[in-house]
């Protein structure tokens, strides 16, 4: 390969591509002629611009990491300032389960959450929280978006269940309370429940006494 050719891909066209496969069939499925057969490159293209395998792993890493320090409040109260914060981390965590689970792999999961906890913790010192009080504070956010996330994740990789929602949720069940068992039925609103549910607890911590 000539040196105009090698020129022509770049190092961020291939992690773009390895990132595509990545999100799409997880990491067994990233190997160097998979991915030059992707790009239409050759495979000596591949380690040219990112190494073995193993390095362009780390470089994913590294960027899943840098993507998740993206995250900006937006709002004109605390309360949705926090909550926009939740909300971006849960998108960025949805949407790259695969990319996520390599970074913890790495041992690197608690600097991907720093630059979300750091946001966080401008948002509790803006709202008058400090010290322990502010530090609650954020890992209660983050805890709710990292479980809320997992709980989403495990819901949509299930078998189809038997009986379902549908089928268990009736007027008896329900406490004789059929507008529960008709909602109980049918398929949860994951972002509106999220929205529900980091709403209450971010009203919560910053109404508590001392905030």
């Amino acid at each position: 390969m000539t040196t105009g050719a090698k020129s022509a891909l770049s190092r961020d066209a291939v992690l773009d591509a390895a990132a595509g496969l990545v999100k799409r069939h997880g990491p067994g499925a990233l190997t160097m002629r998979g991915l030059a057969a992707e790009l239409g490159t050759a495979v000596t293209s591949i380690y040219w611009h990112v190494g073995g395998r193993e390095a362009l792993l780390d470089a994913l890493v590294e960027r899943t990491v840098a993507d998740l320090g993206e995250i900006r409040p937006s709002g004109r109260t605390p309360e949705r300032r926090v909550v926009s914060v939740a909300l971006g981390l849960r998108r960025r965590l949805r949407d790259r389960p695969h990319l996520v689970a390599l970074v913890h792999e790495r041992g690197l999961t608690e600097r991907m959450f720093l630059p979300a906890q750091r946001a966080l913790v401008r948002e509790a010192h803006a709202a008058g929280l400090r010290g322990a009080r502010a530090a609650e504070f954020v890992r209660a956010v983050q805890f709710q978006v990292v479980g809320h996330v997992l709980v989403e994740r495990n819901r949509e990789r299930a078998p189809a269940q038997h009986p379902g929602e549908e089928e268990l949720w009736g007027a008896e069940t329900a406490g004789d309370d059929p507008a529960l068992a008709r909602a109980l039925a049918c398929p949860p609103d994951t972002e509106q429940l999220f929205l529900t549910a980091v709403g209450a607890l971010v009203r919560s911590l910053l109404s508590a006494p001392g905030a």
